[in-house]
């Protein structure tokens, strides 16, 4: 994974709440086990409604998404984030989030930001005006800033680290190589080993 530290770009709104995963990658995708590929299926049920806001010229190249409260909600298919990822959004923003959702945009390197609701009002209001509106997400200084706006935002300092290191839960176990070779030398014959 890839360190975060800001994600900077145009915005798209999805002005909804209780947008669950169902909706946000539908389960007949599901059967796939690669982790790329997902893109053109995110929100595929809504897409093919037509007039959809993320099929709209004007949000294309979108790479920070902002949307209603409990976002994320549903199964706990990390396929969601996925596909989020895939289609180009780096960071969401939203009131809240589902906690299973919330960690796995965490374990793929998509920044889940919490704002209060009236600052996700404000950004909703004003990208659905002037789409062309560019805001920065610096988990570094933990904000999101923009034109006339400084939103400071809080996240699980854990979580935080692991995104600005670019940690996923492999690198993690990884950093410990050594440790667990140590281990592993010392360990009686008899038992099963790793290798």
């Amino acid at each position: 994974m890839e360190p975060v530290k800001r994600v900077s770009g145009r915005m798209a709104p999805l002005d909804l709440a209780d947008v669950d995963t169902d909706q946000i990658i539908p389960k007949q995708f599901l059967k796939r086990i690669e982790r790329t590929g997902y893109g053109p299926f995110l929100f595929y049920d809504w897409r093919a409604r037509g007039n959809f806001v993320l099929d709209r010229p004007e949000y294309a190249g979108a790479s920070v998404l902002v949307a209603g409260a409990n976002f994320g909600c549903g199964s706990s298919r990390e396929h969601a984030t996925w596909a989020l990822r895939d289609f180009g959004f780096r960071a969401i923003i939203a009131p809240s989030f589902a906690d299973i959702f919330r960690a796995n945009c965490y374990k793929t390197g998509l920044l889940a930001v919490t704002l209060p609701e009236s600052q996700v009002r404000h950004l909703i209001d004003l990208v659905s005006e002037d789409p062309s509106v560019e805001v920065i997400v610096d988990l570094e200084a933990q904000q999101v800033r923009g034109d006339g706006f400084n939103y400071r935002f809080e996240m699980d300092p854990f979580a935080r680290g692991c995104l600005l290191q670019g940690l996923d839960e492999i690198a993690l176990v990884e950093r410990h190589d050594l440790d667990i070779a140590t281990y592993e030398k010392s360990r009686a014959e008899w038992l099963p080993s790793a290798r």
